[in-house]
């Protein structure tokens, strides 16, 4: 019998050779479509949870649920309004300490969850003792919030920081107006006069992932709704520890962010705006407890008013605002209140 093997033709060669590339570059293409799908899959249950909250948005309620707010004669600081961290919550608003620190702080008096997380951080401080001349408060991503200025008008000495300009033109902070771009952005001629102002306020830039070891021996320091954007949610967590070192003992953290309503397990993470659950803030507050530091308890309740049930979707409302749909899951704001360790050490290079 032949044996003999015909060789085997260019054109035939060529086909073997696609034919090796390609089962070459299968297992890459599955892994690319397999990630697709699961992006698609993401994209149309995000759309589904956005739907079921979009029917309740369009029933908007009634204007008598919740106006008018407290009158002027009532506006008055409490004495103890947050004993440890809470939510935004619609009864928050109709009282004497919220519309007083909306009139310091030069806000129309509004349902919004922004004011609320202002109104937190101010009434939180007061309540500790904190915003009263020779204290020192640390500001991480201000933006062109009011709050350094009623600070500095209570004779705080501030730090005010934000992200340095280039990095944040990159991320679109500055096209959208939350982004300080120095000392004089944070200027409040309103709230206070310019010579307390200049004597009390020094600016720096800062990124939240990466706080300068220098940032050391503060009162307190805070942030409003600028973690969640860190890049991830234990980014955000670890910014908080890192807070933290920047206090004196016994000092006073407090920081609002975005809080996830729908779940407990499902969220947003690794994305520019992340959504913190219950078991995030539970888990960061046995971290600190391990290092000697006291996260106060959170009051989890979201309310039951109308619009605590009522989430806005973008594109969001000047008002009422209390409660939202975010990436299809409910949301609101969340503020929390941590105590440096009377006995923890200072930050490693902390000169003092």
């Amino acid at each position: 019998m032949d044996e003999t093997v015909s060789t085997p033709t260019p054109g035939r060669l060529a086909r073997f050779k696609a034919l090796i590339l390609l089962l070459n570059r299968l297992p890459g293409e599955v892994s690319r479509l397999n990630r697709r799908v699961d992006q698609l899959t993401a994209m149309i249950e995000a759309n589904q949870r956005e739907n079921r909250l979009l029917l309740g948005q369009l029933s908007l309620p009634a204007r008598e649920t919740y106006e008018p707010l407290s009158p002027v004669e009532w506006w008055l600081p409490a004495k103890s309004a947050y004993p440890g961290g809470d939510v935004c919550r619609q009864a928050s608003f109709d009282t004497g300490y919220f519309g007083y620190w909306s009139a310091r702080l030069y806000e129309h008096l509004r349902h919004h969850r922004k004011l609320w997380e202002f109104v937190f951080i101010c009434q939180a401080l007061y309540e500790r003792g904190a915003l009263q001349p020779g204290v020192r408060g640390l500001g991480f991503g201000v933006g062109l919030e009011p709050l350094t200025a009623l600070f500095a008008c209570e004779g705080v000495e501030i730090m005010a920081t934000d992200l340095e300009e280039e990095a944040a033109t990159d991320l679109g902070w500055t096209d959208t107006k939350q982004h300080a771009t120095g000392r004089e952005a944070l200027r409040r001629p309103q709230i206070c006069p310019d010579d307390v102002f200049d004597r009390n306020v020094r600016y720096r830039s800062c990124d939240m992932n990466a706080v300068p070891d220098d940032l050391t021996g503060f009162d307190f320091c805070w942030s409003a709704c600028a973690l969640e954007h860190l890049g991830s949610i234990e980014k955000g967590l670890a910014f908080i520890e890192r807070s933290v070192d920047c206090l004196k003992p016994g000092g006073w953290a407090m920081h609002t962010t975005e809080f996830n309503l729908s779940s407990n397990a499902d969220t947003v993470d690794d994305m520019s705006t992340v959504l913190f659950r219950k078991r995030d803030f539970e888990a960061l507050a046995e971290r600190l407890k391990a290092r000697g530091h006291e996260m106060l308890p959170i009051n989890y309740d979201p309310g039951s008013l109308p619009l605590d049930t009522y989430y806005d979707v973008a594109p969001y409302r000047e008002w009422p605002h209390v409660k939202m749909a975010l990436s299809g899951y409910a949301a609101t704001s969340i503020g929390i209140i941590v105590r440096r360790g009377t006995g923890a050490g200072q930050h490693e290079n902390n000169p003092e």
